[in-house]
C-alpha cells in the first residue's frame, strides 16, 4: 500500500508525462475550430480533396511518430524521446499558425502529427512503467484525462478566440475578417504555451526504472526510483522480477523479437484492441460534429453549443473510468463499452432512420460519448501499456499505436463516404456491428490484468498463449 508521499511522487510523474496527452488532444481537435477560416484564407473552401487533405494530413505524421517512437525509446530512453516530442509541439504549433501557404500549413501539420504519434505512444507507456501494479490503471488513465482536457481546452479557446461575423461564409467581408486573417492562427499558437511547459517539466522527472534496469550500470538508479515509488521491499521485488524477465528474454525463445512466435499473438491482441478503439466510431462525432448534428436538425450555433456539451461529458466520464479501472477491471469495462455502444448505436441509427430529431437524439449521442469516455477510451491505453514484454515494450507499443492511427485514418476518411452511401442511420448501424464483433473478441481473447505487475502479466500471457 502506497503512503501519501509515494502516491504524490507517482502522481507528479504521471501528471507531467501526461501533458503529452493534453497536447495530443489539443492539437488533434483545434483544427476543427480553425477549419472554416483557414479554408477561406487558403482558397480551398470549394475543393473537397484539398479540404480533406488539410484536415487529415496530420495523420500521416502520426503514423510516422508512432513508427519511430518505440525504437527510439528502446535505444535512448523514454524521457529523451518525450522531451523531443515536447519541443516539436512548440515548433509546429508556431509554424502552423505562421503558415502563409497551404503547402507550409500541411508540412507543419504533418510535423505536428509526428509529435502526436510519439506522445500517444510514449506517455502511457512511461506512466505504466513507473506505476505500482495496484494503481497502474488509475495513473495510466491520467493520460486519457489530459487528452480529454486538451480536447475541451481546444474547443473552449476556439470558441473564445473566434469573433462573431455577420458576413456570410465565402464573401469578401468574411475573408477579410479578423478570424480569417488572424484568429485561426492564434488557435494554433495557443498550443505553444502548454507545449513549452511540458518541455520544461520533462527535464525534472526521472527516466523509466524498467528502461534503466536493462543495463547493469543503471540498476542502482532504477532501484532508487522504485524505492520512492513503493518502498524498499517493493523496489527489491520489482527489480528482481524485471531482471528475471530479461534473463528469460535472452533464452532460446528469442522473445526480444517483436515477430517471434512467443510475442506474435500478444501483439495481434494489442493491434485488435487498438483498431477497435477507433473503429467503434465515436471519434466521428468529434471530427464531423457539424455533419452529425446537422443531420439531426441542428443549426451551426446549436452545433457549437452541442460540441461544448459533448466535450464536458467526455471529461466527466473520463473521471469515472479513472476511478473504476482498478476496481472493476480492464476486461469488465471494455465489455461494458463495446456492448453499451452497440445498443446505443442501434437506437441512434433508428432515430436517424425514422427522421427523429432534437433533444432525444442529442441525449443518445451524449450517452454514447459518456460510455466511450469511461471504458474504451482510457482502458485501451491501459491495456496496451501492460500486455507487452519488458524488453520489447517500446517497439511493440509502436506497432499497436501505429495500427491505432492507421485505423483512425480509415475511420476519418471513410465517414463522409459511408454517410453519403448508407446515410447516418446505416453508418451508425455499421459501427454498432463492429462493436458487437469487438465485444465477442474481448470476451473470448482479452485476459484480465487488474492488480498484476507488468512482469506477472508477461509471465501469465506467455503461459496462456500457445507457441507457434
Amino acid at each position: 500500500m502506497m503512503n501519501r508521499r509515494q502516491n504524490w511522487y507517482v502522481l507528479r510523474i504521471a501528471l507531467v508525462c501526461a501533458m503529452g496527452g493534453l497536447l495530443f488532444g489539443y492539437d488533434w481537435v483545434v483544427i476543427g475550430g480553425a477549419k472554416p477560416f483557414y479554408e477561406q484564407y487558403f482558397g480551398i473552401a470549394g475543393l473537397p480533396a484539398q479540404q480533406g487533405w488539410a484536415m487529415s494530413c496530420a495523420l500521416v505524421g502520426c503514423l510516422v511518430g508512432a513508427m519511430i517512437a518505440g525504437g527510439l525509446s528502446d535505444r535512448f530512453g523514454r524521457k529523451p524521446v518525450l522531451i523531443g516530442a515536447a519541443g516539436l509541439f512548440v515548433l509546429t504549433s508556431l509554424a502552423t499558425g505562421a503558415a502563409h501557404s497551404l503547402s507550409a500549413f500541411v508540412l507543419a501539420r504533418m510535423a505536428g502529427g509526428v509529435a502526436i504519434g510519439i506522445a500517444s505512444n510514449m506517455s502511457p507507456l512511461y506512466i505504466a512503467e513507473v506505476s505500482p501494479a495496484g494503481a497502474r490503471g488509475k495513473y495510466v488513465s491520467v493520460n486519457q484525462l489530459t487528452i480529454v482536457i486538451g480536447i475541451l481546452l481546444a474547443q473552449f479557446l476556439n470558441w473564445r478566440i473566434a469573433e462573431p461575423i455577420a458576413a456570410p461564409v465565402g464573401t469578401p467581408e468574411f475573408l477579410s475578417s479578423w478570424n480569417c486573417q488572424v484568429g485561426w492562427r492564434m488557435m494554433f499558437w495557443a498550443c505553444a504555451v502548454p507545449a513549452a511547459v511540458f518541455f520544461s517539466l520533462m527535464w525534472l522527472i526521472p527516466e523509466s526504472p524498467r528502461w534503466l534496469a536493462r543495463k547493469p550500470e543503471s540498476r542502482a538508479k532504477a532501484k532508487a526510483i522504485l524505492v520512492r515509488v513503493g518502498g524498499e521491499e517493493h523496489a527489491s521485488s520489482e527489480l528482481a522480477a524485471i531482471e528475471a524477465t530479461f534473463a528469460a528474454d535472452t533464452s532460446e525463445e528469442h522473445v526480444q523479437s517483436v515477430s517471434s512466435p512467443g510475442v506474435r499473438k500478444i501483439l495481434i491482441m494489442g493491434i485488435v484492441i487498438a483498431v477497435f478503439q477507433q473503429w467503434c466510431g465515436i471519434n466521428v462525432i468529434f471530427n464531423y460534429a457539424q455533419e452529425v448534428f446537422s443531420a439531426a436538425g441542428y443549426g451551426v450555433s446549436d452545433t457549437l453549443f452541442n460540441i461544448v456539451i459533448t466535450g464536458s461529458v467526455n471529461l466527466v466520464f473520463t473521471f469515472v473510468g479513472m476511478f473504476t479501472v482498478d476496481r472493476l477491471g480492464r476486461k469488465a469495462l471494455m465489455m461494458t463499452g463495446a456492448g453499451g455502444l452497440a445498443l446505443l448505436y442501434a437506437c441512434i441509427g433508428a432515430m436517424y432512420f425514422f427522421h427523429q430529431q432534437g433533444v432525444a437524439l442529442l441525449v443518445l449521442v451524449v450517452m454514447a460519448i459518456g460510455c466511450y469516455a469511461m471504458t474504451l477510451a482510457p482502458v485501451t491505453w491501459v491495456i496496451l501499456s501492460e500486455i507487452f514484454p519488458n524488453r520489447i515494450r517500446g517497439a511493440a507499443m509502436s506497432v499497436a499505436t501505429l495500427s491505432l492511427w492507421a485505423a483512425c485514418f480509415v475511420l476519418t476518411y471513410t465517414f463522409p463516404l459511408l454517410n453519403a452511401s448508407l446515410r447516418a442511420s446505416g453508418t451508425f448501424w455499421l459501427y454498432g456491428m463492429i462493436c458487437v464483433l469487438g465485444f465477442w473478441f474481448i470476451v473470448r481473447k482479452l485476459p484480465e490484468t487488474k492488480g498484476k505487475s507488468l512482469e506477472v502479466i508477461e509471465a501469465e500471457l506467455h503461459a496462456v498463449l500457445p507457441r507457434q
